[in-house]
């Protein structure tokens, strides 16, 4: 059985990847009106990877007894200056999230809840990787200094992006 306090932490943690996916959405929204599609698929990839996060704090809540409470969503930024900024809001935003992991492990390990603390290891990696990958597109974005066809060809290779569910615990 999970603590209630673990159990509010957590459902906020669900809150704050449903406005991670709302966020991204609403980025993609901002490079298909710019007819930037590549740099929309990555979007989408982005918005499918961030609901896998919340079904899996979904799924754990529930697995431990919890119940799941439903929060409204903040609205998320519309507009920004150029795909260099939307990408540095992108690598800040998963700063953010970084913290907010990081925070939950912290409690983890005060309320002795192990297997939180085991559940959120997964999640300590994949912030690696989410904020490696933004500031990889922020890096290359700085070479590329808005020359048109530097961000046509960036954009096409973005297009190629897929997104590739998470693994299932153990494979």
């Amino acid at each position: 059985m999970i603590s209630k306090k673990m159990q509010d932490a957590l459902n906020g943690q669900v809150n704050a990847e449903l406005y991670s996916a709302y966020l991204y959405l609403s980025m993609e929204s901002y490079f298909k009106s710019k007819n930037m599609n590549g740099f929309a698929n990555w979007m989408r990839v982005q918005t499918q990877e961030e609901m896998s996060h919340v079904m899996k704090f979904y799924d754990f809540i529930d697995e431990r007894g919890g119940r799941i409470l439903l929060k409204a969503i903040e609205g998320p930024p519309t507009e920004w200056d150029s795909p260099l900024a939307v990408f540095e809001a992108v690598y800040e935003h998963e700063q953010k999230v970084t913290g907010l992991i990081n925070d939950l492990v912290d409690l983890a390990i005060a309320e002795k809840d192990h297997a939180t603390h085991s559940f959120l290891q997964w999640f300590v990696n994949e912030q690696v990787e989410e904020e490696s990958s933004a500031d990889q597109v922020v890096q290359q974005l700085k070479m590329i200094e808005n020359a048109p066809g530097g961000i046509f060809l960036f954009d096409r290779e973005l297009g190629q992006r897929v997104f590739t569910p998470p693994a299932a615990e153990g494979e």
